[in-house]
């Protein structure tokens, strides 16, 4: 778990998927690691996910997790597919507890400070802060200030205008979800916008450092 942490903290961003279409997010995301993208997740609500999770990991140099995880099995069957990183869109304990056994980084949704210390304190080691739109960088810092040991990793409202402010504000890392996979983009199979998009997040996730 040690070697996600620390991938994480180098790349400082992941590209997260969620389509209805497995050929078109196999596609896509091919088009997001093509522009530079080196941790990726798949939410399990996507068409063959698991499929796709074991496909994606067996590959040199990405980093794979599992998004959308509220179940036990979901949470079993993502890591046996090579799923190294388990997302979650609410604060559950048991499945914290559960990737922990698994061997799997929890990344559990969080929205105020108690739960933020509740998952830390049930081992999780990367706090999604769901949904960032409603929060922004200022929030980020607000909750560092008596908590800076906690990795806080904004998705769902980060964007090419806050994406650097939430990274300044001691964001651990983004997630780009629709500034990345523009829905218009998935819908006309336009996978050189969506690669174009990979590299210029990369460039602002950079210009961040």
């Amino acid at each position: 778990m040690d070697a996600v942490l620390d991938s994480m903290a180098r790349t400082r961003c992941s590209a997260i998927l969620r389509t209805d279409d497995e050929a078109v997010a196999r596609e896509a995301m091919n088009a997001a690691v093509s522009g530079g993208f080196r941790v990726v997740e798949f939410t399990l609500t996507t068409p063959g996910a698991l499929a796709l999770i074991e496909e994606f990991a067996s590959r040199p140099n990405l980093l794979v997790g599992a998004g959308t995880v509220l179940e036990a099995e979901q949470a079993r069957s993502a890591v046996a597919a090579g799923a190294r990183f388990l997302v979650s869109p609410v604060m559950d304990p048991e499945i914290i507890r559960l990737s922990l056994e698994l061997g799997a980084v929890a990344v559990p949704g969080t929205s105020t400070p108690t739960e933020m210390l509740a998952a830390w304190r049930a081992g999780a080691q990367v706090l999604k802060l769901f949904p960032a739109a409603e929060k922004g960088p200022a929030y980020v810092r607000a909750c560092l200030g008596p908590m800076p040991f906690l990795r806080i990793f904004p998705t769902s409202g980060v964007s090419e205008e806050n994406a650097v402010e939430f990274l300044r504000a001691g964001a651990f890392g983004l997630g780009f979800v629709g500034p990345l996979f523009d829905p218009a983009a998935l819908r006309e199979k336009n996978y050189a916008d969506i690669e174009a998009r990979a590299r210029r997040l990369l460039a602002l996730v950079g210009a961040a450092a």
